[in-house]
């Protein structure tokens, strides 16, 4: 611990001293009062922002190029260490005709805030693209793909989940759980991470609308300057928000057959400083979750148990979410901007299991209650230099959880004279504090260097309805990066860069004494991009990540929602380790999309279920937990295509493969399996208002070491008109009209040292659902992403909370 906090502590004074001394290393540098001009792109049809677009700064007098830049993701640019003058602001992009404003800055106002820029297309553009004035589905960026799931309108009256199963390259089952070709992700909201995600990523993405999510990035190749964690990549999910001059924001409801959700975003903004909050809240009707279970189990010692299930869960499902963001400028070069979020989500419900234990019946009535509350907060500070590119930051960030759990039994059989009653009862306590600085230096407009440090330091109680089995679990990591940036020619883009993290874990089950770890880890990546003819561009990139298994994975913790089938984690998990290889190829013809990848990933240590038989009370039992069970290579491609047959007519499709080739010294497996996804998309715009999509998903089986999961489709449309002068809309969707549940099989297949086990589950989930939604924008909105703390390092659970139905959750 204390070779950690001096390591972070000296990263931050030496940053410290050069942001606060520029000139160290540089020459002394004349003192002059300049001032910064900013500005927003915008497409003059869509009134999209334009990102990338070419600004430059002329002074009037000489006609000389005093400064310049491109604007940002969100189409806004802030150019730095501006001398009072009169200028010409120039901006320009491909296919956009060239747009010249005067604009003057003087000692008495030395910022000037141009507002938006609207810029139209050229004539030779308009020939071969209509544009119907809304934003592209999905982008193709240098570093990553973007759904963008406020153009989506089959969206409305979904959670997180509904959007997640959309993004091209993502792949989600019935649970909610997330894969990026194949392996896990780090999922990130705005660009850091909550402690909502820190116990169940499923769970936490059930309780967002999906009417708050703006976007979805998905990042494949991340640089040495994110945190490794991620075996697959990073998910970072960005929440509507606005950053405008007066008061502005959005209302978002939604009320249908399945779930209701509403969501409110404001912002209010008056020179250097912003205020914005949001809310968002949902509620999913109790209904009726079937499942239909044979466990059969063989000891090797002998003696052999068949049970047979057949029950069902009434739970309902009702969530909030808070948030209070400060953003304020000191002047031209100094930034403080504060953010505290909280959300409570609560799922259960009461269920029913009849039982044929060895030909004899039984029944069992059970009752579940989860909660989920957090908070996180963060505060971030940044200073800029008059050197264009050159930043310093600080940041720190608190986030707390807390996550009560109830289960209760009544087992009830013939051969008993009266009911078996259990309840236990368990109280997760999660803890994380995170301190960061980084530096970014600009040798010139082509080379950059980025460095920094970071500190997170976790602490993780679990306690038990017996106090003597309580567990407490502290993990530190302390980490240090550097990338460099830089063009070999015109057109070849390099960026290079190592990271290092020193880990260090301690726990404590009071049962069994202290057990005490550390490692280190390096992690290079580096990433080659050649841009061809046109908007072409080949990027070939290599990277390692690593995995280490959150709270869930950890926690030893009993779940006995189900008497028969118990689900416990494994605090002795190691962390995996993957390394990572892509070569992309994208481009842009005449308004159509193509992106296509191919990969290969190298993982050792693949944490993966495993089920085991066990033996309590003379009654045969399965045990689920969690194993490393050993490497796994896959190899695969992506392909994401958009096309226009008509001017108002979109097609969308995404395709994506990945192997499943695993070598463990527990099992052999022979044989290489290949699993696939597809999504499709058909939208239509009539005009005057009136929109209508279709959308499709289909899923191969699923692999893991032990079994299979089957594949599982569904589809859904909607129809959207704009009213208000297309402030805002009402609409109409539905999801598997003509299918009320989804039927899910498992079957799993263990043989240890212990016995065998057939486990063979059948889950009736039900999907289908008929809504209306209403969305409604005032103000003048414009989208700004601020520089956070990200903690991508952690394995987050992906599977639902457990209980008396196998963890399925409506």
């Amino acid at each position: 611990m204390k070779k950690i906090i001096l390591l972070c502590v000296g990263l931050m004074l030496m940053f410290g001293a050069k942001a606060q001394f520029p000139g160290m290393g540089g020459g002394a540098q004349k003192v002059t009062v300049t001032g910064r001009i900013t500005a927003l792109v915008l497409d003059s049809v869509t009134k999209q922002p334009i990102d990338y677009a070419t600004v430059s700064l002329v002074k009037v007098k000489d006609n000389k190029a005093v400064n310049g830049g491109l604007t940002d993701d969100k189409g806004k640019i802030t150019l730095q260490n501006v001398a009072p003058d009169e200028y010409k602001l120039i901006v320009g992009f491909i296919g956009y005709k060239t747009k010249t404003l005067v604009v003057k800055t003087t000692p008495e106002k030395l910022d000037n805030n141009v507002g938006s820029v609207f810029i139209a297309a050229s004539a030779n553009t308009l020939n071969e693209i209509t544009v119907e004035g809304k934003k592209a589905m999905v982008e193709n960026k240098i570093d990553r793909l973007v759904y963008n799931a406020e153009a989506d309108a089959t969206n409305a009256g979904g959670d997180a989940t509904d959007v997640m199963r959309k993004v091209p390259m993502l792949s989600v089952d019935m649970n909610g759980n997330i894969q990026l070709r194949g392996a896990a992700v780090r999922v990130l909201i705005n660009g850091k991470p909550s402690g909502t995600m820190a116990s169940s990523v499923a769970d936490a993405l059930k309780m967002m609308p999906a009417e708050q999510i703006k976007s979805v990035e998905v990042i494949t190749s991340p640089s040495a300057k994110y945190d490794a964690e991620g075996s697959g990549g990073i998910v970072n999910i960005i929440t509507k928000k606005s950053n405008a001059q007066g008061v502005s924001g959005s209302v978002n409801t939604a009320v249908g057959t399945r779930q209701n959700n509403g969501a409110f975003n404001l912002t209010a903004k008056t020179g250097r400083l912003s205020m914005n909050t949001s809310l968002g809240a949902n509620y999913a009707y109790t209904q009726n979750t079937r499942i239909f279970t044979v466990n059969n189990t063989q000891l090797n010692g002998g003696g052999s148990n068949n049970i047979e299930q057949n029950g069902f869960s009434k739970w309902d499902r009702n969530g909030f979410n808070g948030s209070l963001g400060l953003d304020y400028d000191f002047n031209a070069y100094n930034n403080i901007s504060t953010t505290a979020k909280y959300s409570r989500f609560s799922n259960g419900g009461p269920g029913a299991s009849d039982y044929i234990i060895n030909g004899l019946a039984s029944r069992n009535i059970s009752n579940m209650d989860m909660t989920m509350n957090n908070l996180d907060w963060n505060i971030d500070y940044k200073k800029t230099s008059k050197k264009a590119g050159e930043e310093f930051s600080i940041s720190a960030q608190l986030s707390t959880g807390r996550q009560p759990q109830t289960f209760s039994n009544s087992l009830t059989s013939a051969l008993m004279p009266g009911a078996i009653e259990t309840f236990t009862t368990n109280t997760g306590k999660n803890n994380e504090y995170t301190a960061q600085t980084d530096y970014t230096y600009p040798f010139s407009k082509s080379t950059t260097l980025e460095v920094g440090a970071k500190g997170i330091f976790r602490d993780f109680n679990s306690q038990f309805d017996a106090s003597s089995r309580d567990f407490k679990y502290n993990q530190n990591v302390a980490s240090l990066y550097s990338v460099i940036s830089f063009n070999l020619t015109k057109k070849l883009q390099v960026k290079g860069g190592v990271r290092g993290e020193y880990t260090k874990i301690d726990f404590n089950t009071k049962t069994s004494g202290t057990v005490t770890n550390d490692y280190l880890n390096l992690f290079p990546s580096v990433i080659v991009a050649q841009t061809l003819k046109g908007s072409t561009m080949l990027k070939l990139s290599y990277n390692r990540r690593v995995q280490r298994p959150s709270q869930t994975y950890l926690n030893p913790f009993r779940n006995e929602s189900d008497p028969f089938n118990i689900m416990q984690g494994n605090p002795q998990l190691d962390p995996e380790l993957s390394d990572n290889l892509e070569l992309a190829y994208s481009t842009y013809i005449k308004g159509s999309i193509i992106n296509a990848s191919i990969f290969y990933r190298r993982t050792g240590n693949i944490i993966e279920n495993s089920i085991s038989p066990i033996v309590e009370g003379n009654v045969n039992k399965t045990l689920t937990s969690y194993i490393n069970v050993g490497s796994l290579k896959s190899f695969g491609f992506n392909l994401f295509g958009s096309y226009n047959p008509k001017p108002k007519w979109t097609l969308m499709s995404s395709v994506g493969m990945n192997s499943y080739d695993i070598n463990s010294d527990i099992i052999d497996i022979n044989r290489t399996y290949f699993m696939f996804n597809v999504f499709a998309r058909s939208a239509y715009a009539f005009g005057k208002g009136w929109n209508m999509e279709f959308f499709g998903v289909a899923t191969s089986p699923r692999r893991t070491y032990q079994g299979k999961t089957d594949a599982f489709y569904f589809y859904g449309a909607a129809f959207k008109k704009d009213i208000l002068s297309k402030k805002g809309s009402i609409g109409l969707n539905v999801l598997n009209p003509f299918t009320r549940d989804l039927e899910i099989k498992t079957v799993n297949n263990s043989v240890n040292s212990t016995g065998k086990v057939y486990q063979n589950t059948q889950v009736f989930y039900p999907l289908r659902s008929f809504g209306v939604n209403f969305s409604y924008s005032f103000g003048k909105l414009k989208f700004v992403e601020k520089k956070k703390i990200k903690n991508d390092d952690t394995k987050q659970d992906q599977q639902q909370g457990g209980g008396q139905m196998g963890g399925v959750q409506q």
